[in-house]
């Protein structure tokens, strides 16, 4: 996924690094006439591999059947799923985070796991997200995403809702590749910035509808959650 604040940066935001204080990476965006533009990375370490989780414990049969199973409970019943396997990127950095999933009553069922998941995975972007906005000093407009979770509608609105931003998703999906072939345009001098930016096409917004309540709520529940999966594998 890429954040966006309403497409490129103009030359007084993305003009001069920016060393966040809170876990996120300073990268080259571009550089275009000896000239660089900044840019702020936040990594999220799991993502599609939670899905991919749940399909190697048996959850679910293959990747794809998730959403149908998730839209089958109206939440996750409570359930937090942290999806720490390989620790915590941006913007905890641990490597000592281990995944866990809290919450459970009797009453949890394969469904309740697989809303879980997905959720997990947002919160996660929830927290790069708005560490993002802070330490550029720019509101968040909408989040513009791409890659095979993109293609999950659900996962998207619960993106929206717990970010409580607009979600973008374009026409191709492929942003990485996309990228560097417009890139390669530019540099090959057959493209401008401003065929760049011509080049994405909005496919599908999403609008957060939760309640701010309730969305609050439930990032103070994730916040929990979070706090018990660091450091669990840290042995002193």
């Amino acid at each position: 996924m890429h954040l966006r604040h309403g497409g490129f940066p103009p030359p007084e935001h993305g003009g001069r690094p920016v060393f966040s204080q809170k876990g996120l990476l300073t990268t080259v965006a571009w550089s275009l006439g000896g000239k660089a533009t900044y840019a702020l990375e936040g990594s999220v370490f799991v993502a599609g591999a939670a899905i991919q989780w749940l399909e190697e414990v048996g959850l679910i049969g293959e990747s794809r059947e998730v959403e149908a199973l998730a839209r089958s409970v109206e939440d996750a019943g409570g359930v937090y799923l942290v999806p720490a396997f390989t620790g915590l990127g941006a913007p905890y950095w641990d490597p000592y985070a281990r995944g866990a999933i809290l919450g459970l009553t009797r009453g949890t069922t394969r469904a309740h796991l697989a809303r879980a998941a997905l959720e997990g995975v947002a919160f996660l972007v929830a927290d790069v997200a708005e560490a993002m906005a802070e330490e550029a000093g720019l509101p968040l407009e909408e989040l513009r995403v791409d890659g095979g979770m993109a293609e999950n509608d659900l996962f998207l609105q619960i993106q929206a809702d717990l970010l409580g931003r607009a979600v973008a998703r374009p026409r191709v999906t492929e942003t990485t590749a996309l990228g560097a072939a417009l890139m390669a345009g530019v540099g090959a001098g057959v493209l401008d910035l401003e065929g760049v930016r011509g080049a994405w096409n909005l496919e599908a917004r999403f609008a957060p509808g939760m309640p701010e309540d309730r969305r609050q709520a439930l990032r103070r529940g994730w916040q929990r959650a979070v706090e018990r999966a660091l450091g669990f594998a840290r042995e002193t």
